[in-house]
Order: C-alpha cells, then sequence, then structure tokens
C-alpha cells in the first residue's frame, strides 16, 4: 500500500468535502453496523478470525492480480489513480490500497484480502461509467475498505466456490451453504452502506444515480430517466400480492448485492436525509470514539430501523407482517386475500361490501450494492 499523505497535490477535478478521522459509522446501514461494532467489540476477534482463516489463498489472489492484471498507478490507468487518491483523502483513509484493473466485460468491482484490502475494477465497468460516476463506485470501494469489509467478502467468494466445488458429495454443502446465504444476507447490507460512502466521495447524487442506471441498462442514459428508474422501485416493493414477495425472496437469495432499482432508491432517500446533511456539514461520528461504542445502543437502533421499514414498507409482506403485529384480527381472511390478490367470494358467499379492510398510509422502505 501507499501512504495516502505521500501524495495529496494532486487537486481533484472539482473541490469536494473532505471528512478527517470519519468512522464508517456514520454512513453504515444500521444492520451492517450492528453486526461490525458487535464483531469489534469481541475481544481477540479479529486475530481468531484470520487465523482460521489461513488457510485462504489470499497470497495466491494478490499473485493472480499482479500477474494477469493492470495495477493501477500514475503510469497505468492514471485517471483512476487520481480518483483512488481523492477518496482516500476525503474519507481520510490512512493508506491506499492497491487497484487493479481486470479483463471482463461485466460492468463490476470488489475490495477483497485479509491483511490488507485490494481493490478490483473490470474493463467493463471502466468503459461503461464517465468520470463523476466512476468517482462514486471508486468511492464505494474505499467505503468498504474503512469498515473492514474486504475480509468478509473475501471468505464469502472463497466459500462459495467451496460449496460448488463440494456439490457431489451428499449433504456435503449443506452446512457451506448455510453460511454463504447468511454472509450474502450480510454483504447485501453491507453494499447499501458502500453506497453510502460512495456518494459522501462523489458529492453528486445525479452521478450515483446514472452509474447504477447503467449497471441496470447499459450505456444508453438518452433512453433512460432517473423519476422514471426510481418509479420502477417504488411499483417492485408495493406490487402484486404474497406470493410475489415470496418470489421476491427467492429472487434475492443467491445474489451477493441488493436489486439496482432498490439500490438506488434507497441511496436517494438518504441522500434527503438529515444524517447525510450533518455528515456535509462537519458533524460525524469520529473513528477514535469507535472503541466507546455501545453495542446495546447500535442492535436498539437497527431494531428500530426493522420496525420502521416493516410499519412503512408497501410490500405486501411486510404490510401482513406489521398488521399482526399489530393484533389485527381475521388471519384467515388477511392471508387468504393476500395470497389471491383481494376480497374475493368464499364458500360461495361474497364479502359484505362493509367489511372491505382498508390500508393505512403507505410509506417508504428504508433500505437496500455490486463491488459497483
Amino acid at each position: 500500500m501507499t501512504s495516502n499523505h505521500e501524495s495529496q497535490d494532486r487537486v481533484p477535478s472539482r473541490q469536494r468535502k473532505r471528512f478527517p478521522g470519519i468512522s464508517s459509522r456514520a454512513y453504515e446501514h444500521p444492520a451492517d453496523r450492528s453486526a461490525l461494532v458487535a464483531l469489534r467489540k469481541l475481544s481477540g476477534f479479529d486475530t481468531v478470525f484470520k487465523a482460521l482463516s489461513g488457510l485462504l489463498p489470499e497470497r495466491s489472489l494478490r499473485l493472480l492480480f499482479l500477474s494477469d492484471s493492470v495495477r493501477v498507478s500514475d503510469a497505468q490507468f492514471a485517471h483512476l489513480n487520481d480518483m483512488l487518491r481523492d477518496a482516500c483523502y476525503i474519507l481520510d483513509l490512512e493508506k491506499v490500497p492497491p487497484m487493479y484493473v481486470n479483463q471482463d466485460p461485466k460492468p463490476n468491482a470488489m475490495c477483497i484480502g485479509l491483511d490488507e484490502p485490494i481493490i478490483v475494477v473490470t474493463t467493463g465497468l471502466v468503459e461503461l461509467l464517465d468520470e463523476e460516476e466512476m468517482r462514486a463506485v471508486i468511492g464505494h470501494e474505499a467505503g468498504h475498505a474503512l469498515s473492514g469489509h474486504a475480509v468478509y467478502r473475501t471468505i464469502l467468494l472463497f466459500l462459495t466456490g467451496l460449496a460448488l466445488k463440494v456439490a457431489w458429495i451428499p449433504l456435503g454443502n449443506v452446512a457451506i451453504m448455510a453460511i454463504v446465504t447468511a454472509l450474502r444476507e450480510w454483504f447485501r447490507k453491507s453494499e447499501l452502506s458502500a453506497d453510502r460512502a460512495g456518494l459522501l466521495v462523489g458529492q453528486d447524487i445525479q452521478a450515483s444515480m446514472r452509474g447504477l442506471m447503467k449497471i441496470a441498462g447499459g450505456n444508453h442514459l438518452h433512453e433512460m430517466n432517473v423519476d422514471a428508474f426510481l418509479a420502477q422501485a417504488d411499483e417492485y416493493e408495493k406490487s402484486g400480492d404474497l406470493r410475489d414477495s415470496v418470489l421476491k425472496i427467492l429472487n434475492v437469495l443467491p445474489r451477493t448485492h441488493p436489486f439496482t432499482t432498490v439500490r438506488a432508491a434507497e441511496l436517494k432517500k438518504w441522500s434527503e436525509t438529515r444524517d447525510y446533511q450533518r455528515i456535509m456539514d462537519g458533524h460525524y461520528p469520529r473513528r477514535d470514539e469507535d472503541k466507546d461504542t455501545s453495542v446495546t445502543d447500535s442492535f436498539k437502533e437497527s431494531a428500530s430501523h426493522y420496525a420502521d421499514s416493516v410499519r412503512n414498507s408497501k410490500d405486501p409482506l411486510m404490510k401482513l407482517v406489521g398488521d399482526i403485529a399489530g393484533g389485527a384480527g381475521d388471519l384467515g381472511g388477511k392471508l387468504r386475500d393476500k395470497f389471491t390478490g383481494g376480497g374475493g367470494a368464499t364458500g360461495g358467499s361474497a364479502r359484505p361490501s362493509g367489511t372491505e379492510r382498508t390500508e393505512g398510509p403507505e410509506g417508504s422502505q428504508g433500505p437496500s450494492a455490486e463491488g459497483s
């Protein structure tokens, strides 16, 4: 790694605010944050975890990228090198992680590594995004590095490959896939955190939106519209019945990243909050305060976030969960209506018109990034 403070003479293409000493708690999604705070508070956890992870082929992985990818530097992909240094300067990372460009037409990026993080971006991503959009992506990966996500991402990649190798053994991959599923659920939350870090680095919500649209629909901005793209997320969230809710869960389980429209909607909503504005005004948690962070308070915040998500969600399954939790009666009728798409006739008699249930006010759901 290169010291972040060795070469800060290069001026970014436009002036951006810097966040000295910022803690990753400032931008972490509540579910992501509570898990990481708990891990950080466990005495010796990192040492034990890395010791148990000693079998992971990290050195081999580093040699692979060194030998078969292009390392970003002043001499190679210099514009990406400038963006990386700017991102690390803005988030005040102590060291600039090595970054590689890998030949792959699929737009992607990732931050991996056990001892020290490395960032990898594909040629498909470099060719797809403009400068401001790319800054958000590199900031996203720098956010992963600051949060310590690289370790768990590396283990996820390793276990996913291992599960494929032992799939032929009866019950051989059941335990592994259980861990992979849990890691994917955490990693989807961590992507929302990293999207926020990308916005703090790029400081251009429109560029962040454009980048996510391009990842979803390719380099056809003249054919796309941000408002229409965000409307898709709203339609996805509230459309259908319980059958669709179950299908949504099944669709997302194999993924390491939330759906792109959901990411865009979540980031746009966060950009309009007081929390984001306070960070931009210079009021944010500092790294030197991390050791004093309360695990209990973090879990309470996470639980509160999920309670609000269920209460305000437009998803049919989440609405039903909220109704049940609120003590609503006629559970059988609610399940029947949700699965059949509404109050139809049952047992030969129609529901009396005066007993239709009226939905309460609908809010917006709060959460939901690929290494880009």
